[in-house]
Formats: C-alpha cells, structure tokens, sequence
C-alpha cells in the first residue's frame, strides 16, 4: 500500500460518511472559530484602549501631590507637607531633559456668554499644553507664553461650548464669564471628542493661575512633564526627585511615568486576551472529545474492512498511519473551516457595527490552528492503535 493508495483510502473514508466527517470536523470548526471571535475583540479592544492613552504622546511623566505609600493608598493634599505649585513647573524646565511642562487644575463651572451658560468641565492649563499633548487649535490661537504666574485673562473654548453658545458666529474677542471671573474667547479647539469617557470638547481651557483663582485652591493638581524622545526614562524620573526634593525638602509627590502605566495597562490587557482565547480552547476541547467518540465508533463500525487490509498485507504501522491520517485531515479541514467561519464572522461584525473594536491576532489564529491538528493526530491514537491489534481473522468473522 503505496503513499497514493493511502491518500486515497482516507478520503474515501470521508467521504463514506459525509454525516460522522461532518460532525466530527463542525466540533473543531466552532472551537477555533470561537478562539477567533473573542481574541479579535479582545485585541481590538487592547489596540482601542492603548490608542486611546497613546494618543497625547507617550513622552509625558505626570507627577502629582502626594506620596503613595506601600500599600498602595495615596495621601494626597492631607497628607502632603506641600502642595505642587506653578513654581515647581517652572523649577522643573531648568531639567535637562524638559521638552515641556505644564500645570494643570481641572474643576466644573458654569460659563455665560451672549445670554446663555451652561456647566463645563473648566482646564487650568499653561501655554505648553497644546505642543506636550498634540492638541490642535482650529481657529485663533491657545494660551500665549504669558508670566505664569499673573496671565492676562483668556481664554480658548472646546468644539461644542463654541457651538452651544455662538453657534456659526466667529466668537473671537468675546467675553466668556466663567463663574465670576471674565475672560476673553482668544482661540476655539478642533474637535476631539471623547477620550476614556471625557467629552474634550465640552470644555473651555484658561491659564492655570487664573483657573486656581476661579476654583479656590492652593495648588495645582498635576504637574505634566514632557521630556525629550529616546532619553532614558529612569533618568528622567531621578531627575525630576532631584529638583522637587530640592524645593520641598523630602518627596511629598509621587512620579508616574506614561510608559510604565502603557506598560502595565498592556500586560493586564493581554492578560484579559489570553482568558478569552482559553474561554474559546473550551469549545474546542469540547470539539475534540467528540473527536475521539466519533473515531472510536468509526473503528467498530470498520472492524471487517480493517481485517480485510490486514489479510490483504497491510502492516500494523500501516493501519496505525491510515486512522492517524484520517482524524489529522478531519481537525485540520474542521480548522480551516472555523478560521474562514470565525474571520467572516468578525470582518461582518465590523463592517456592521463601526465602533466595535475588531482586529484578527494571527499569532492566537495560526496557534489554534496548529492545536487543531495536534488534536486530530491525538484523537486518532488509541482508536488507530485499537484498529492495529485486531486479529484479521476475528475482524473477517464479525462482517
């Protein structure tokens, strides 16, 4: 029994039985197409949640008031000997690797302008804001390169506060009342949208002493600090202890660096992918019990043409390579159907639900793929060595 006439007895095998080749093929299919479904979300929505944070840049440390201890509880301003001041933003450009840096103090207030107002989230924010966090101004300008510490009172509006309050009218040079401080409208964003669940265009930014004013605080409470690209993080962060201990006297604040919180935000989300793949290995495993059923029953219903081939010179080896051949073909062809099923399936999904997050990861796909037929030649091992040991004369008489 050459190569050729083995090729050609498992398919006839197939498709003998084109009900048990289906039903032992459509286990494995679901399985991998299963693995397909949820890990395409599932990195989609990783690629969704890291763009999401990535898109300000990824060359920004954020140092806030506070120092959290061990266990993990921030002290905040209560616990703070100090609170983190203008003067500690300016302080941190003399570093050697500030880009820029920025104040910040955000808090709700209600804006009047032309006979209307409504409540906004209100931003504190220095002149560099815009260039350290890629935000683009549509019309006018942002906040000029005024004496931080007394600016002169501007003020620039978020997409849709210029469109509730002046709708198609130029609003620049108007007077925006926010709380009950007057600003002058010199700048309107271009549309952002929303940003983890902050609407960036339903807000207004003013300089960050101006805000301090309108809010009545002390203290800022971010200070964002953008270095140069492919300076060594860890110098940076030594560097910014360096300075704010210099002026404090003891580290009352805690650093945290984008690129360590992408990276713990990455792991925790792959994480998450791998649980949802080995939620779809479930159906799969499912898929290849049945495989091993099917095979099982197969040999019993083929006991006399197993006699026959045996009577015929077919070797023990030779049967053995026949049922392993037979259930490898049927997972793999059970493979490729869940992975063209399972890639229809969620290219469907995304052309009919827009903002659903899907993105096939060849890697996952190509290793069910390659478990699939791991499967199969695992399934058919004890049915094809069953097959093997029986007597020929035994399996002629049981026709």
């Amino acid at each position: 029994m050459n190569t050729i006439d083995t090729l050609r007895f498992v398919f006839h095998s197939l498709t003998a039985h084109p009900l048990r080749t289906l039903l032992s093929a459509s286990g494995i299919a679901l399985g991998i197409a299963a693995i397909i479904l949820l890990t395409a979300i599932g990195d989609g929505v990783q690629r969704f949640v890291l763009s999401e944070f990535t898109q300000f840049g990824t060359n920004i440390v954020s140092i806030t008031p506070g120092k959290i201890n061990t266990h993990g509880g921030s002290l905040g301003a209560i616990g703070s000997a100090r609170l983190l001041t203008i003067e500690d933003a300016l302080a941190l450009k003399q570093s050697r690797y500030a880009q820029y840096t920025n104040a910040s103090v955000v808090g709700n207030a209600e804006i009047r302008a032309q006979g209307r107002s409504r409540r906004v989230t209100a931003y504190g924010q220095g002149p560099d804001f815009a260039n350290a966090f890629n935000i683009t101004v549509e019309i006018g300008q942002f906040l000029p390169q005024d004496d931080p510490r007394n600016p002169r009172a501007y003020v620039v509006l978020g997409a849709k506060v210029r469109t509730e309050l002046f709708g198609e009218t130029n609003p620049l040079g108007a007077i925006l009342q926010v709380g009950g401080s007057r600003f002058r409208i010199i700048g309107v964003m271009a549309p952002k949208g929303n940003v983890l669940g902050f609407d960036l265009d339903d807000t207004v930014f003013m300089p960050t002493a101006r805000a301090l004013e309108v809010f009545n605080r002390h203290g800022v409470m971010e200070i964002n600090f953008s270095y140069h690209p492919g300076a060594n993080i860890q110098a940076v962060v030594d560097d910014i202890h360096r300075i704010l201990i210099a002026r404090h006297g003891r580290e009352d604040f805690t650093v945290k660096p984008q690129q360590q919180m992408l990276s713990t935000l990455s792991t925790v989300l792959n994480v998450l992918k791998f649980a949802v793949a080995a939620l779809g290995g479930i159906s799969l495993i499912v898929g290849a019990v049945g495989m091993i059923t099917l095979m099982h029953i197969a040999v019993s219903e083929r006991v006399a043409e197993i006699g026959l081939l045996t009577a015929l010179g077919a070797t023990q080896a030779r049967i053995r390579i026949l049922f392993l051949l037979e259930s490898t073909v049927l997972s793999t062809l059970g493979g490729l159907t869940g992975l063209i099923v399972g890639a229809g399936i969620a290219r469907l999904l995304q052309l009919l639900i827009g903002n659903l997050p899907v993105n096939i990861p060849w890697d996952y796909v190509l290793s069910a793929l390659f478990i699939s037929m791991i499967i199969g030649l695992m399934a058919g091992i004890i049915p094809a060595m069953h097959a093997a040991k029986l007597n020929p004369v035994d399996a002629l008489r049981s026709d």
